[in-house]
């Protein structure tokens, strides 16, 4: 599944270099058992799911042999299967096995996000509902891992704090209710920026759209209750607002989406997500 370019910017070309850096170290102690020269290598995937990382890996090697040439096999957001070869390299033998652990160790985390994110898409196909992430990243690894998300044929949500307001409980406590925060937002921010109101209920749904919310993440509610409510909600106003679900467990997705929400907002595929199996081998 295509998504969005991963571009390597300057700040994420300098973590590459300092992920690399934290694994060699004072240098590859290990590097005395080879042979110098150069020499090609291989990947196969040792589990199916969904690859993701590609972009980072010719970066990886070159940094270590500016000569290194990498051939991908397959893209990100390609289905792989158990003993497929996803890409060959070649460089000098030392950098090699320097940069093997750490390419392996970020295709193999990527890969498992969006590996868990396909198969909760998979659950919501032909509903028209989408599958959203969260801000619950990993510190460091949040721009690599909402890419995953979406070469797993997921959406994402805010990158950051600056990209829209969502108003959760402590903002309404201390602002002094729904349309107290979001007319203190609204007097701030740009004029294009959205705000989200995380209603715990439905009263706070309907005073938050009352307000002028462009969107409303409704959070902990059954689909018994959301079958009823969305409507309801829908037939408050004729602007578009977004209504969001939020704490809906992966069995449940089905049943979510039969409500007539926009989205489906979860953490899962990257809090939840077992590592893609991936190896490197020396091609003979």
């Amino acid at each position: 599944m295509s998504a969005a370019p991963l571009t390597l910017t300057p700040a994420l070309q300098q973590q590459l270099r300092d992920w690399l850096q934290e694994d060699i170290g004072r240098g590859d102690l290990s590097a005395a058992a080879l042979r110098p020269g150069r020499c090609r290598a291989h990947w196969i995937s040792k589990a199916p799911g969904v690859f993701c990382g590609g972009p980072l890996l010719d970066f990886v090697f070159r940094e270590l042999d500016p000569k290194a040439s990498v051939e991908l096999l397959v893209a990100d957001g390609d289905a792989v299967t158990p003993g497929q070869c996803l890409l060959n390299v070649e460089a000098e033998a030392a950098a090699l096995v320097a940069a093997e652990r750490t390419a392996l160790n970020l295709a193999m985390r990527l890969s498992g996000i969006a590996t868990a994110t396909s198969r909760l898409v998979a659950e919501l196909e032909g509903s028209g509902v989408r599958l959203a992430d969260t801000r619950k990243t990993t510190p460091g690894l949040r721009v690599l891992e909402k890419y995953a998300v979406r070469c797993g044929g997921g959406v994402n949500h805010r990158l950051g704090l600056d990209d829209a307001a969502m108003l959760k409980e402590n903002h309404l406590a201390w602002a002094g209710g729904v349309a107290a925060a979001i007319a203190a937002v609204r007097s701030g921010a740009p004029w294009p920026a959205r705000v989200i109101v995380e209603a715990e209920t439905s009263a706070e749904a309907q005073a938050a759209i009352e307000a002028g919310a462009d969107g409303v993440l409704l959070d902990e509610f059954s689909p018994e209750a959301l079958l009823e409510l969305v409507p309801q909600l829908r037939a408050l106003t004729s602007r578009p607002v977004v209504l969001e679900a939020s704490g809906v467990q992966p069995e449940q997705l089905r049943a979510y989406a039969a409500t007539g929400l926009d989205l489906i907002s979860t953490s899962a595929p990257v809090t939840r997500s077992s590592w893609l199996d991936l190896s490197m081998r020396f091609s003979s």
